[in-house]
Formats: structure tokens, C-alpha cells, sequence
């Protein structure tokens, strides 16, 4: 009966939202991949909102009901059938009486099985899509045939473009690179390489000269890390761009995806450079927090993926600390079970325990298949007394509390069933604001164990 009345309730307001994009017409960017979809949705969101009226996806709910509920502008109803009537009454309210509409939807499309993506593109016109990355081990991979199969799903996306639509795409991700060659409309391509329509480089991280004497000495050393900046050369101009708050190429990535757009709609690339600057960063996205005694957190909780975990850790070994005994830190990494892998499960993890050795100091592992973080680690020859393992977060937690020092960096990174945002909460300094700087603090989450 419950899968029923979800199937019904799904099938009514992907109706209804048909007939309010019909009524309204606002122009719809679509982003799909396996990795930094959220990100650069926010990031896209950032640019937009300074140039019209925008709304994007709230959550990243599975496309089925996710983009529904974005384009009717409701929110999710859990298993509150009064709720999902409440949906479905907006929704028919705003076809039979006008409404002040967004502009602009900036929609996040992902796939959870084979289908997915083939289903949304059936009835979803998009003005622009953007494919993130997809990587060599790709979430949800678990579920389909291969990863071709996944990266073909995936693609179906970009059938939704309209004629005069823009496809926008990673030109550091093979796999995406090659889907400009699955349509005729316009392609602008991003990222490092130097075929790129904008190109990216310079990327660094940037710092504060908090606590450095003034002295011949110690010139050139780092204080705190307080974002990433980089250039980008796109139409002729060359312009810095510098996102505070944050660490990783993932939001450079995104920062990218959304001038990317901003160019191809012929926008000023300037006024989009600094929507970028202190924007909104979703929680558990590689985001800056304060810990206890001093340290500094880097909350990548989201979410996890081989391709995203390789990224973060590389992110924390290029991290440079004070030479200075007395301010002086160790690069912690707590890491969490990847899932949906499939057959790829434990040669993924050992991957990420051999990167983990290169880029951390100390290691501490999460879950069931995060032993095989450590046994890479191993391999790769870290310490075994330097290796620390936990069934869960809440644990890991508790040790954290005990063993974080002065001016540690701890990395804290896991799939969403790993809940990795309480090891975070266990070490946060702000204790009074963590519904605001942690991630899946809303009651339905709360409530789960």
C-alpha cells in the first residue's frame, strides 16, 4: 500500500510540475554526475541570484521527487500522507491562480539505478545542463552493468536540452569531455587542460599570517588556510577568483561550472567572480570549522566516493603548516566505509588507504570496509601504531575528544550511511551553532540511529 500511494504521489506532481513549467516558463539549468553535483549547483545558484530570481534544489533528494518538489516549490512530506496532499493542493493552487515565479530553476538530476535519468529526460526541457565528473569508480556504480552503463545513463541527460540550449561540461573528466560529441547544441568546456573553453590554473591555497613574528626568520611560512584561489583565462581575459571558506578542487570545479555558464549566457564574468568569493557553502562539502584546542576541522561528511576521497586527502597533504615547534600540527584523516561499490568495494578503499598514507599523518578508519583503508595504508607502509579503527562515528568521536591537539587538521570523510557529521559535532568548537554548520541536522535525521 505504501509503495502504491508513493508511486501515485510521485506520478501527480511530476503532472503537475509539467503543467507549472508550461505555465511559468522559467529557464531550467539541469546538473547531473558522480561527484560535485551539490556543489556546483550552489555555486551556480551563487551567480544566478545576482543576476535574476532563482531557486534551486534544496536537498539532494533522488530526482524522482526532488525535482517535483523544486519546481512546485513544496517541501518533502516523509511519511506524512496530510503532507504530500498539502504538495499536491500548491501545486494545482499555482496552476489555477497566478503566482510570483522563479526566473531561474537550478535543478540537481541524480540516478540511483539504471532508468533513472532515461525517466527524467521524458518529460524535462532544460535551457543548459552541466556534467560534473563522473570518475573511475563512480557512485552507485553498484547497480549498473558497467561503468559505460552508468556513464550512458548519466549522458540521457543531456536529451533534455532544448535547441538553442547550452551543454556545459568537465573537460578534466574524460568520460564527460567525450558527451560533447552526443549533441549539436552549443558545448563550453572547463577545467585544467589547456584545451579548455575556460581554463583554470594557479590553484592554491591561501592564508592568513595569524600568529607569524615579524621576523626575516620565518618569512614565507604559512599561517591558517582560509580558502583556494586560482585564475581562469576564458574569452581573452584572465581573471583571479578567490572562494573563502572552503578547501578543494571540488569547488574550484564548481566555481568553474558556474562562469562557465555565466560566460556562455554572456553575463559579466566579473560580478559572477565575486558572487563567488564568500558564497554559501553547503555543509559537509570540504567546508572550514574550527575545533576543539585549537584545531581546524575540514568537514567533507557529505558524502563519499573513491574519486572525492582522493581529492579530499590530496587536499589535506598540500596543506602547508607553520615550521614553528610551538604551532606546529598533525594531519589527521577520519575515514568512513564508501558504499555502493559493488565488486569494486575492496580494491577501492586499499586505493584511498595508499593515498591516505601519502597525505596524513595519522589515519583512523570507520565501518566494515574501511578496513581496507588501513590494510592499503599498511601496504603502503604507514605505521600500524599511527592506524586507528572504529565500528562507528559515534566512537571515533569519543577518541577524537581525547586525541586531537593544538593546531591539528582533521579530515573527516564518509558515504552518507556513516553518519561521519557526529565525529565533526564530537570536536566542534561552536557547539552552540551545529544545526547551522552541520550536515543532516534536520529531526528526520536526528532521530535515526
Amino acid at each position: 500500500m505504501k509503495s502504491f500511494f508513493k508511486k501515485a504521489i510521485v506520478y501527480i506532481l511530476r503532472i503537475l510540475s509539467k503543467f507549472v513549467l508550461l505555465k511559468y516558463k522559467p529557464k531550467v539549468i539541469a546538473i547531473t554526475g558522480s561527484v560535485g553535483k551539490t556543489s556546483t549547483k550552489d555555486a551556480v545558484y551563487a551567480v544566478l541570484s545576482k543576476f535574476a530570481y532563482v531557486r534551486k534544489s534544496e536537498k539532494s533528494f533522488n530526482s524522482e521527487i526532488g525535482l517535483p518538489l523544486t519546481i512546485l516549490g513544496v517541501s518533502n512530506g516523509w511519511n506524512n500522507p496530510l503532507s504530500w496532499l498539502q504538495n499536491i493542493g500548491r501545486g494545482i493552487w499555482l496552476l489555477i491562480w497566478s503566482h510570483k515565479y522563479p526566473n531561474w530553476l537550478v535543478l540537481e538530476v541524480g540516478i540511483g539505478k539504471p532508468g533513472d535519468m532515461k525517466k527524467t529526460a521524458s518529460w524535462l526541457k532544460t535551457d543548459a545542463v552541466i556534467i560534473t565528473a563522473i570518475g573511475e569508480t563512480p557512485a552507485h556504480i553498484e547497480f549498473f552493468n558497467s561503468r559505460k552503463h552508468l556513464i550512458d545513463e548519466k549522458a540521457s541527460l543531456i536529451k533534455t536540452l532544448k535547441k538553442d540550449g547550452i551543454l556545459i561540461l568537465n573537460n578534466d573528466d574524460e568520460a564527460v569531455s567525450d558527451m560533447k560529441n552526443k549533441t549539436k547544441n552549443i558545448v563550453i568546456t572547463y577545467g585544467f587542460n589547456s584545451d579548455s573553453d575556460i581554463l583554470a590554473s594557479g590553484d592554491a591555497i591561501f592564508y592568513d599570517d595569524k600568529g607569524l613574528p615579524a621576523m626575516p626568520a620565518h618569512a614565507g611560512q604559512a599561517g591558517e588556510p582560509k580558502g583556494v584561489t586560482f585564475r581562469i583565462d576564458a574569452g581573452g581575459s584572465s581573471l583571479p577568483v578567490v572562494i573563502e571558506g572552503v578547501f578543494g578542487r571540488n569547488h574550484i570545479y564548481a566555481s568553474l561550472a558556474s562562469l562557465a555558464l555565466s560566460f556562455g549566457l554572456k553575463w559579466n564574468m566579473l560580478e559572477a567572480i565575486n558572487a563567488l568569493k564568500n558564497y554559501d557553502v553547503p555543509a559537509g562539502r570540504m567546508r572550514l570549522l574550527k575545533g576543539i584546542n585549537n584545531s581546524l576541522i575540514i568537514d567533507d561528511t557529505y558524502n563519499s566516493s573513491p574519486f572525492a576521497s582522493e581529492s579530499a586527502l590530496k587536499t589535506l597533504g598540500g596543506i602547508k603548516q607553520n615550521g614553528l615547534p610551538a604551532q606546529a600540527g598533525r594531519k589527521i584523516t577520519v575515514l568512513g566505509d564508501m558504499l555502493e561499490l559493488g565488486k569494486h568495494t575492496k580494491e577501492a578503499h586499499e586505493n584511498v588507504g595508499k593515498i591516505a598514507k601519502e597525505n596524513a599523518n595519522v589515519l583512523i578508519v570507520v565501518g566494515q570496509r574501511a578496513k581496507s583503508i588501513k590494510d592499503g595504508a599498511i601496504e603502503a607502509n604507514m605505521d600500524n601504531q599511527k592506524i586507528f579503527e572504529f565500528s562507528d562515528s559515534r566512537e571515533a568521536g569519543e577518541f577524537l575528544k581525547t586525541f586531537v591537539n593544538t593546531n591539528d587538521i582533521v579530515l573527516i570523510k564518509g558515504s552518507q550511511g556513516m553518519r561521519m557529521e557526529r565525529a565533526v559535532e564530537a570536536i566542534l568548537q561552536d557547539q552552540a551553532n551545529k544545526k547551522n554548520l552541520l550536515v543532516r541536522q534536520e529531526l528526520e535525521w536526528i532521530v535515526k540511529e
